[in-house]
C-alpha cells in the first residue's frame, strides 16, 4: 500500500492533553507554596466537580481504578458476592471488584451503544448478586433507566463507572447523579486531565465519609489526624494535579465542545464510506466524546490499522474484552463464544486519532488514508 504522493505525510498521536497558560500558572502557583499534597487545591478542586455534576459529595483520588476500588468497599461487598458488569472495557471496572474477591458477572452488550445490555441483566441475578457495574463506554451513557427499576426491584446497588463520560447527559440529567456512587477518571486521554487521578462522586454522606477516610490510610476524617479507624490506602490526589484539574474544571464547557467539534469532523468526512460504522448515538443522550471509534470488518481491521500506521496515524484496537484477557479465562474459565456480541464488537473497532485540538486537516488526512487503506484491500 503506496502512499499518496499528492498528500504530505503527518504524524497524528492518538490523543494529546489540551494544557494552556492557566493550567501552567496555577500548578506554578502550588509550587510555590508549601502545600503540595492535601492542601487547599484538592477542596476547589472537588467543589468545581460538585457543582458541575449537582451532586453534594465529591471525593478526590489518584485515579480513576482508586475511586472503583473505594466505591465496591464503601458498599460493603466482599468475598462471596457479585456483581453484574460489561466484559467491554477497560479492565479497570472488573479489577476493583476482584480486589475485594468480589465475582464480576458478565452479561453481553448492546449492539449499538457497546453498553451493558439492561435486557439481559435480570438472567443473571441471584441471591449473591449484589450490585450492578455500569460503564458508560467511550462518553456513551448507558440505558440507565431500567437499570434504576430492576435494581430497586431486586434491591441491589448501582454503581456508575463514567471515567470516560465527565459531561455525558441521558435525558438531560448528567451521569453519575443517581446511583448510589459513580467515578470519573482524568488520565491525560480523558476529556479534562489532572494527569493522573479520579473522583468519586455520591449522594450518600455515609459513603462519602468512607471512601475520604480510605483513600487516606483508613484516618478520621473528623478527629486527631493519627488515628486510623479502619484499613485504608494511600489513594491520595496530589496538590498539583489538583491544581491542573481547577484549571481544567474552568474550561470544561470549551473543552467539550471542542470534542464534539472533531468528533463531527470525523462524522462528516466518514459518512460516505459504507465500509465504515461510525458511533451510534441515542437519542435521549448527550454524547461526552472520550475517542472516536469506527467499526470496521474483521477480517480486515488488522491490514487497515497497519496501513494507519505507517502512514503516521496512531489508532488501537478498542476494546479486548476483558474475559479473554488470560488471567479472566484462567480464573473464572471463560472461553470465546460467551458474549458473542461483545466478542465480535472487539474484533472490529478502531480508535482513531481524538483530542481536543485535532486540526481539520488532520481529520481530512486520517479520512483520505482510511479510504486510501478500504480501497486498496477492495484490490488486493
Amino acid at each position: 500500500m503506496a502512499l499518496d504522493g499528492k498528500i504530505q505525510k503527518k504524524k497524528i498521536p492518538l490523543s494529546s492533553p489540551d494544557i494552556s497558560q492557566s493550567e501552567e500558572e496555577k500548578v506554578l502557583e502550588v509550587l510555590r507554596t508549601r502545600h503540595l499534597s492535601q492542601g487547599p487545591k484538592i477542596e476547589d478542586f472537588e467543589k468545581s466537580i460538585s457543582e458541575y455534576i449537582n451532586i453534594p459529595y465529591v471525593i478526590g483520588v489518584n485515579s480513576g481504578t482508586s475511586a472503583l476500588h473505594l466505591i465496591v468497599r464503601s458498599l460493603g461487598l466482599k468475598e462471596g458476592d457479585e456483581v453484574i458488569t460489561t466484559p467491554f472495557s477497560f479492565i479497570a471496572s472488573s479489577n476493583c471488584l476482584l480486589m475485594e474477591k468480589v465475582k464480576p458477572v458478565f452479561v453481553d452488550i448492546d449492539p449499538k451503544t457497546y453498553n451493558l445490555n439492561p435486557s439481559l441483566i435480570e438472567d443473571k441475578i441471584n441471591p449473591k448478586t449484589k450490585a450492578i457495574l455500569v460503564v458508560h463506554i467511550f462518553g456513551h451513557p448507558a440505558d440507565m433507566n431500567p437499570i434504576y427499576e430492576i435494581a430497586e426491584k431486586h434491591g441491589l446497588k448501582v454503581i456508575e463507572d463514567a471515567c470516560e463520560a465527565i459531561g455525558a447527559e441521558y435525558h438531560g440529567e448528567k451521569v453519575g447523579r443517581k446511583s448510589d456512587a459513580a467515578t470519573f477518571a482524568f488520565y491525560p486521554n480523558k476529556q479534562i486531565t489532572t494527569g493522573e487521578g479520579g473522583v468519586i462522586v455520591t449522594s450518600n454522606p455515609k459513603i462519602a465519609e468512607l471512601c475520604k477516610s480510605m483513600r487516606n490510610q483508613g484516618r478520621n476524617v473528623n478527629g486527631d489526624w493519627l488515628v486510623y479507624e479502619r484499613l485504608g490506602y494511600n489513594y491520595r490526589l496530589d496538590e498539583l494535579s489538583a491544581a491542573l484539574g481547577v484549571a481544567q474544571m474552568e474550561r470544561i464547557e470549551e473543552i467539550l465542545e471542542k470534542r464534539k467539534s472533531v468528533a463531527e469532523n470525523y462524522l462528516n468526512e466518514l459518512a460516505d464510506i459504507p465500509e465504515i460504522t461510525l458511533p451510534f448515538i441515542a437519542k435521549e443522550v448527550k454524547m461526552s466524546w472520550f475517542t472516536f471509534v469506527i467499526k470496521v470488518d474483521m477480517d480486515k481491521r488488522q491490514k487497515i490499522m497497519e496501513f494507519l500506521h505507517q502512514e503516521g496515524i496512531d489508532c488501537r484496537e478498542y476494546f479486548p474484552c476483558i474475559h479473554l484477557e488470560p488471567f479472566y479465562k484462567e480464573m473464572f474459565g471463560y472461553k470465546e463464544g460467551d458474549f458473542p456480541i461483545a466478542e465480535k464488537i472487539s474484533k472490529e473497532t478502531i480508535a482513531l486519532p481524538f483530542h481536543n485540538n485535532l486540526k481539520s486537516e488532520e481529520v481530512d488526512y486520517i479520512s483520505v488514508k482510511l479510504k486510501e487503506a478500504i480501497r486498496l484491500l477492495k484490490d488486493v
